[in-house]
């Protein structure tokens, strides 16, 4: 009807819906396809306005399937785009655009090791959300904030990240956002040691959460839970939680955490006593998955705790008197790639060591061994 109506701006507002339900709902192939219609009626209008829904549309995609550097594109055209005459879609959207924009490009720049120059990016989003009173657009960014910093391990930030987003929320009744908040929130107190309380607002968040119908942040809010419970040590329930947001990522394809599930899965394998040869495979699968995707940042964060785990079993083989070559690890054949030649190892450890070093001045007192925070 919109094509019989020639209102390309209603068939733009159309497609946003669907791309929107489809996002929180749906895997993210059927998702893409969506963000791609989008992407094409802008081309084809050639208009400035849906072109920067339609980069926003594709770069949130393009992110959960963990193309990092591509999304990233898609988010810089889009906010060039709005730097060059401040243009919006000729209908009113859930959330600005160019608000979204700015707040996928600094999440890409952070999974791509760009962490430094992600937190002004992130704050004009912030910035550019109160500006244009778009409330919604603001419980989005300030989800982000969180995230960005959980990955650098700044318990403080998350926290006063969080209460904004469940504060915001609260006064206007967006329950997804409270429930995510909450479950932020109740991470940073497990983090700081305050594990009974943060699991009880986590499995509050998660209920609430899952209540709203929609799965796109389970994984994720999973992963969460997994670490306060690994925080507690709770080890074997940390990995059932890990599990089920392995098997959710798996069915909705959403692949931008999946090295961190590796990572951590290797992390909590190693505090239940596990096997070494099915540790060894999990953290190989971090660096792996991270190298596949291109992102430095989880790179650099599964070496660095690889590095520390082998360290520990080279000293547990030093106290018993086992003896093996000093620079790999028992199970070493589990990771083929690491151990493919001298030079390819040294420079892996060499990378490893100093991701570690850099990060062990930053451990939370009292905190368990999870790995490194960001540089």
């Amino acid at each position: 009807m919109c094509h019989s109506l020639n209102r390309p701006g209603l068939l733009y507002a159309a497609l946003i819906g669907q791309w929107r339900h489809s996002l929180q709902t749906d895997k993210l192939t059927a998702t893409m396809q969506i963000a791609k219609r989008v992407y094409s009626l802008a081309q084809e209008r050639n208009d400035a306005g849906l072109m920067i829904g339609a980069c926003q549309a594709l770069a949130c995609a393009l992110l959960f399937f963990g193309d990092f550097e591509t999304a990233q594109r898609y988010a810089i055209r889009g906010v060039q785009i709005w730097r060059s005459g401040g243009l919006q879609p000729p209908l009113e959207e859930v959330s600005a655009p160019a608000a979204m924009c700015l707040c996928w490009e600094a999440l890409s720049k952070s999974f791509l090791g760009e962490i430094a120059s992600s937190r002004p990016t992130m704050a004009e989003a912030i910035s550019l959300a109160k500006e244009l009173n778009d409330m919604y657009g603001l419980a989005v960014a300030l989800r982000i904030a969180a995230d960005l910093a959980r990955m650098e391990r700044n318990l403080a930030d998350v926290e006063r990240y969080s209460s904004d987003l469940i504060e915001l929320s609260t006064r206007h009744h967006f329950a997804l956002w409270i429930a995510t908040g909450a479950v932020y929130r109740g991470w940073a107190r497990s983090a700081s040691g305050e594990t009974s309380d943060g699991i009880s607002w986590i499995e509050d968040g998660t209920r609430n959460y899952r209540a709203t119908g929609a799965v796109l942040d389970m994984p994720n809010l999973l992963t969460l839970m997994a670490e306060a419970l690994y925080f507690a040590d709770r080890s074997s329930e940390a990995l059932e939680a890990l599990k089920e947001a392995e098997a959710l990522a798996k069915r909705f394809e959403h692949s931008f955490w999946c090295a961190e599930l590796h990572r951590l899965r290797g992390v909590f394998l190693t505090a239940s006593g596990a096997d070494e040869m099915q540790t060894e495979a999990s953290f190989c699968a971090a660096i792996r998955t991270a190298k596949e995707q291109k992102s430095v940042f989880l790179q650099r964060r599964a070496e660095a705790t690889y590095a520390e785990y082998r360290r520990r079993v080279r000293q547990e083989d030093v106290d018993s008197g086992y003896l093996f070559d000093n620079r790999l690890p028992r199970c070493a054949y589990a990771c083929p790639e690491l151990v493919a030649s001298p030079a390819t190892r040294s420079t892996t450890v060499a990378t490893a060591g100093k991701a570690l070093s850099a990060s062990a001045q930053r451990t939370a007192p009292g905190s368990r061994w999870i790995g490194p925070e960001s540089d």
